[in-house]
C-alpha cells in the first residue's frame, strides 16, 4: 500500500521539482526586484507615500540600477529608467510590448476594451491603426478640417472682444476659455458638434450634461483603482468607482449614440459633401461584416473611437494657442512661425494610442517572456 501511494506521489514530485528548479535559474537571468513589497499589494505603499512616484523611482533606480522590477499589487512591472534600455523595448521588442495591461475604466468606460488606446495588440488594433493612419489623420484629413481649428480659434476671441465692446470692462476666465476653445475644436473636428458658453456662460442644460460626463470621462480614466493591482478586491468595489464608471459610461453612450445617429440620417439623406468630420469618416470605413474588426459593431468602434482625444490634447493645444495669439498677427497652422504643430501631433497621438494618449499609469504589458538587457523578464 505504501509503494503504491508513493507512486502517486511521485509524478507530482517531479512536478514540483522541475517547477522548483525553473523558478531558481529564472531569478538568476531576471532583473533584480526592489525590496520593501508587502503580500498582496507589493510597492503600492511605497509609491503612496508624501512623495511623487517619479522621486520615488528614481530613489530605486539609484540603488537598483537603470532597470529592476516593482510589484504593482499582483502585477510584476518592469522599470527602466535608460534610455538606451527604453530604444531596445520599444525597437527590438516592440512586439513583446505592445499590448496593454486590463483595467477597470477600459473596460467600463472603454466599451470592453473597443476603445483604440486601450485596446490590446491584435487584427483589430492592427485594422483601426489603419483607418486612423490612412483615412481619419492624415495629413491630407488634417489639411482639410484645417479650417476648423483657425474658426474656433477667431470665434472664441472674437467673443473676449464682443464682450469688452459690450461691457467696456469684463473679467473673463482665461482657464474656462481655453478649455472650451480646445474642447470645442476637438469636437467639431471629431462629430461636428461644438459647445458655447466660452465667456458669457450662456449654455443649454443639454450641453452642460455633455460637458460634465466628459469631464468625469477623463477624471475616472485617470484614477487609480486599487481593484487595477488587486482584482480580487473589484468585488468591494472600493471607492465607489465600479458604479461611478458605469453611470458616466451610460451617460457618453447616450450622448454619443445621438451623435452618430444625426450622422448616420444625413448619410442617408446624402446631404453629406465636401469637408467630413472624423464619424463621416469612419461611417465609410467601418462595417458590420469586416473580419478585422468582427469582435465589435461598427456603432460601438465608432463611438469608442469619438471618446480617443484626451486632456493632454486639449491642455497642449491651449498652451500653443495661448503663446501664438500674443503676436499681434492672425494664427496660422502654416505659418512657420505661428504655426501650431502640436495640435496636429497630438490629434494623431490622441487616436492611434501613441505617447500622448491614455493616462500612462497604464504603461505596457509584455506578452510572453522578453530578454531585455540581458535579463529575462516575463509579466
Amino acid at each position: 500500500m505504501a509503494i503504491i501511494f508513493a507512486l502517486f506521489l511521485f509524478p507530482f514530485f517531479l512536478l514540483w521539482l522541475s517547477r522548483r528548479l525553473q523558478r531558481i535559474a529564472s531569478k538568476k537571468t531576471a532583473p533584480p526586484e526592489a525590496g520593501g513589497a508587502w503580500p498582496l499589494i507589493g510597492h503600492l505603499h511605497l509609491l503612496g507615500g508624501s512623495q511623487p512616484p517619479h522621486i520615488i523611482l528614481g530613489n530605486m533606480a539609484d540603488k537598483y540600477g537603470p532597470i529592476f522590477t516593482i510589484c504593482m499589487g499582483l502585477h510584476r512591472t518592469l522599470v527602466v529608467s535608460n534610455w538606451e534600455i527604453v530604444k531596445e523595448c520599444f525597437t527590438t521588442n516592440d512586439k513583446a510590448f505592445a499590448n496593454r495591461p486590463k483595467f477597470l475604466a477600459a473596460d467600463l468606460l472603454g466599451y470592453s476594451y473597443a476603445m483604440f488606446g486601450f485596446s490590446p495588440y491584435g487584427p483589430y488594433w492592427r485594422q483601426l491603426r489603419k483607418i486612423a493612419t490612412l483615412e481619419v489623420l492624415s495629413n491630407h484629413r488634417l489639411v482639410l478640417l484645417k479650417h476648423i481649428r483657425q474658426a474656433e480659434v477667431s470665434a472664441s476671441i472674437k467673443d473676449i472682444y464682443d464682450q469688452w465692446v459690450k461691457n467696456d470692462k469684463v473679467l473673463v476666465d482665461m482657464k474656462r476659455w481655453f478649455g472650451y476653445t480646445t474642447l470645442n475644436i476637438v469636437l467639431k473636428m471629431v462629430v461636428g458638434e461644438q459647445f458655447s458658453g466660452a465667456v458669457t456662460n450662456v449654455e443649454n442644460e443639454e450641453n452642460d450634461q455633455h460637458r460634465k460626463a466628459l469631464r468625469e470621462f477623463f477624471d475616472l480614466t485617470g484614477a487609480f483603482v486599487l481593484s487595477d493591482a488587486v482584482p480580487y478586491l473589484r468585488w468591494f468595489d472600493l471607492g465607489g468607482y465600479d458604479k461611478a464608471m458605469k453611470n458616466t459610461a451610460k451617460k457618453l453612450d447616450h450622448m454619443v449614440a445621438e451623435w452618430l445617429e444625426k450622422h448616420k440620417q444625413v448619410k442617408i439623406s446624402g446631404e453629406v459633401k465636401g469637408r467630413q468630420d472624423f464619424v463621416d469618416v469612419m461611417l465609410s470605413n467601418v462595417t458590420d461584416h469586416d473580419d478585422e474588426t468582427s469582435s465589435y459593431d461598427a456603432d460601438t468602434i465608432i463611438k469608442s473611437t469619438c471618446l480617443g482625444p484626451r486632456p493632454e490634447l486639449r491642455r497642449d493645444v491651449a498652451e500653443d494657442v495661448q503663446r501664438k495669439s500674443k503676436c499681434p498677427r492672425g494664427v496660422a497652422e502654416d505659418d512657420p512661425v505661428l504655426g501650431i504643430p502640436k495640435l496636429r501631433r497630438k490629434e494623431w497621438h490622441a487616436i492611434k494610442g501613441g505617447p500622448q494618449s491614455a493616462p500612462r499609469r497604464n504603461g505596457e504589458y509584455s506578452v510572453g517572456a522578453v530578454q531585455v538587457k540581458g535579463y529575462q523578464y516575463c509579466n
